[in-house]
């Protein structure tokens, strides 16, 4: 089986937004996402659509964008299931869907799922071990599937890039991407998310980024990232200081929304997907999604 050859193009969509969408609006969207020029599309995996099934949604829509777990929790399945839904759809349309896998949060594994949440770097290995010798009798996709991993710490990252094909990091910053390059090396894949709020007035847009960022300050995986950044306890306050807000969600005009991305991809990034944040987080963004694209954020 040959390796991999998934083109995802320097520029992305991460989004949470389908899932308020009806199946055939998601699809509609994806496919316009596609015919603005973005190069992979990018949605998560919590209480609302299994991801494999979503991807294959998704992926029937469409024709060249890539489509991308970010990420699928690794409790949500076994390993045998996994393997088995990542080869399906990596046989039907090769080289467009990318499997982004995370161990997820103490909440969602154990009081949502029923799951004991166990050591996040010797569970996700011994997944990818079972994954790579998992069963699959049936039509094996034409190039080897690629996965990547949710990877914050310096530990996760290593293992990024032993054991899958690169690393998927969210809501972190520039200095972070450089980090991670520098644990990664020079071949995986890296695919930091980028929140960005389209927004020039300071009070308005640190707004939208403190009612996106709040909810992941409460979370362990995101708080010691942040500390390990050089963020101490005082910036996690009231929703985030802002010098936090600043680093982690890109907002000005569309010349800020570019230097930051920009900045990631100096910082080593190969692919960088764009989340937009907006007063209405159930609104599907267009004006965001259109400006960028025509700001050839996206070519």
């Amino acid at each position: 089986m040959a390796q991999s050859s998934i083109q995802l193009g320097p520029i992305g969509i991460w989004t949470r937004q389908l899932e308020d969408q009806p199946a055939a609006k998601a699809q509609e969207t994806a496919h316009e996402l596609e015919e603005l020029g973005y190069g992979a599309l990018w949605f998560g995996e919590a209480v609302g659509r299994e991801a494999l099934t979503n991807a294959g949604l998704l992926l029937s829509a469409t024709k060249r964008i890539v489509i991308a777990t970010g990420i699928a929790n690794i409790y949500a399945r076994d390993a045998v299931a996994m393997a088995a839904g990542q080869k399906t759809l990596a046989e039907a349309y090769p080289n467009r869907f990318l499997l982004g896998l995370g161990v997820s949060h103490i909440p969602l594994v154990e009081q949502l799922r029923g799951h004991r949440y166990e050591k996040p770097v010797a569970t996700m290995r011994a997944y990818l071990e079972a994954m790579d010798q998992a069963p699959y009798n049936s039509v094996p996709p034409p190039t080897k599937p690629a996965r990547v991993l949710a990877a914050l710490g310096p530990k996760m990252l290593e293992l990024s890039g032993q054991l899958a094909d690169g690393a998927h990091p969210y809501n972190t910053n520039p200095e972070h991407t450089a980090q991670a390059r520098g644990i990664l090396g020079p071949q995986p894949y890296l695919c930091p998310e980028q929140a960005v709020v389209l927004e020039s007035d300071p009070q308005k847009a640190r707004g939208v980024g403190r009612a996106f960022l709040g909810f992941y300050l409460s979370l362990p995986n995101y708080a010691n990232n942040l500390l390990r950044l050089g963020f101490d306890e005082s910036d996690f306050k009231d929703g985030g200081s802002n010098r936090l807000i600043d680093a982690i969600i890109a907002w000005g005009d569309l010349s800020a929304i570019r230097n930051r991305i920009r900045e990631h991809h100096s910082a080593g990034a190969d692919h960088v997907c764009i989340q937009v944040l907006t007063s209405n987080p159930k609104e599907l963004p267009w004006r965001e999604w259109r400006e960028m694209a025509s700001g050839a954020l996206a070519k």
